[in-house]
């Protein structure tokens, strides 16, 4: 009885009406895509075989991130587009372009990478490198189906206007009262809704991509606690949503960019917690709904042949909530993290595509 009761559970997930799918390979309640961040690193012979396994294994769409070498990001960009992938186009602001020379980073004291203050981003250099780069992609013939400028900006790793303790054990933030230099974090954020207005403008002048989403800085859901245990400044989600609003971020946004990381949780408390960090998500004129930019489940095994099956369940539990949310409007896309970079999080493993990435990337 409890294998036929999993077995409807699948099939439920996985089934397909006659007409719920489009040309733009969006189901009848949202995006389902995967990671494939930095392939700047990579030369394009790699890109292609990477790229060609993700449009094999049914994904439809696939979050790239335009980095330094940007000429190898395009190139990246370039193969999806004619693999057919549709393209979140993740923009990291890490990009020294974007920045003065003199402009020092933060350090991160060896424990994490040292990284420059979004207060000092300069958008000036960040329009110029931008059209730059959406002007080729345009000549490319490429359309992109949305962009994200920014990453994890309510967190020090990606933040430097965030503080990294030089050994962790002060509390670290509960409110942006909290914040060490919380003036300078409020110049960041609206240097950051700055740069989501010149996005939007710089897509509008686009001819392929000028319909293309802006989707906020994917934000991370690392609690205070486990904060505190890295010594590393962050601030809730919806309290960062909060303040860009009050900036007027929803001028120059279609959704809210969110990574959802759920550890160990399952059952009801899983949903619980996917439901309560998307809470400020809505639909129609009541908001913004959410895209999940980020979002997995680690499976730490190193062996071939690879044993997926509690990853998979967990990864159905999740694709479950989401498709309910996904149903009610709060969420519109789902991109999980990652194809094969992450030791724990990939899915291409062992040569293969493993049945937690099966049913990652199925159609709702």
């Amino acid at each position: 009885m409890a294998r036929r009761v999993v077995l409807c559970a699948l099939l439920s997930l996985f089934a397909i009406e006659p007409g719920t799918a489009n040309a733009e390979g969006r189901g009848a309640t949202g995006i389902l895509g995967i990671n494939r961040v930095n392939l700047a690193w990579l030369p394009a012979g790699e890109q292609r075989k990477i790229l060609s396994d993700i449009a094999a294994s049914g994904a439809t769409h696939v979050r790239l991130s335009l980095s330094a070498p940007v000429d190898r990001s395009i190139e990246a960009v370039e193969i999806a587009h004619g693999l057919g992938l549709k393209i979140l186009l993740e923009i990291q602001l890490t990009n020294p372009d974007y920045y003065a020379e003199d402009v020092d980073p933060r350090t991160g004291y060896g424990r994490i990478w040292d990284i420059r203050r979004l207060s000092d981003l300069d958008p000036v250099r960040y329009r110029e490198s931008l059209k730059a780069a959406l002007d080729r992609v345009d000549d490319a013939g490429v359309t992109l189906a949305a962009v994200e400028p920014g990453n994890e900006i309510n967190y020090s790793a990606y933040n430097g206007d965030l503080v990294v303790f030089r050994e962790p054990g002060p509390p670290t933030p509960r409110s942006v009262s909290d914040i060490r230099n919380r003036k300078a974090f409020e110049r960041g954020l609206a240097t950051y809704v700055e740069i989501a207005r010149i996005t939007r403008q710089e897509l509008k002048a686009t001819a392929h991509s000028r319909n293309a989403l802006v989707v906020s800085a994917g934000l991370s859901d690392m609690n205070a606690a486990e904060a505190d245990q890295r010594g590393m400044e962050r601030l809730d989600p919806e309290d960062v949503i909060s303040l860009l609003k009050s900036l007027g971020i929803d001028s120059y946004v279609d959704a809210y960019g969110i990574h959802v990381y759920p550890g160990r949780r399952a059952g009801p408390k899983l949903a619980g917690y996917i439901r309560g960090l998307l809470r400020f998500c809505a639909a129609g004129d009541r908001g913004k709904p959410c895209w999940v930019t980020e979002w997995g489940v680690a499976n730490t095994t190193r062996s071939c042949p690879l044993d997926d099956r509690k990853r998979a369940d967990a990864i159905v539990a999740m694709r479950s909530v989401f498709q309910t949310l996904m149903l009610s409007g709060q969420l519109t896309a789902a991109f999980y993290y990652d194809w094969d970079t992450h030791a724990a999080y990939g899915v291409w493993r062992c040569g293969g595509l493993s049945s937690a990435g099966v049913r990652a990337v199925a159609p709702n």
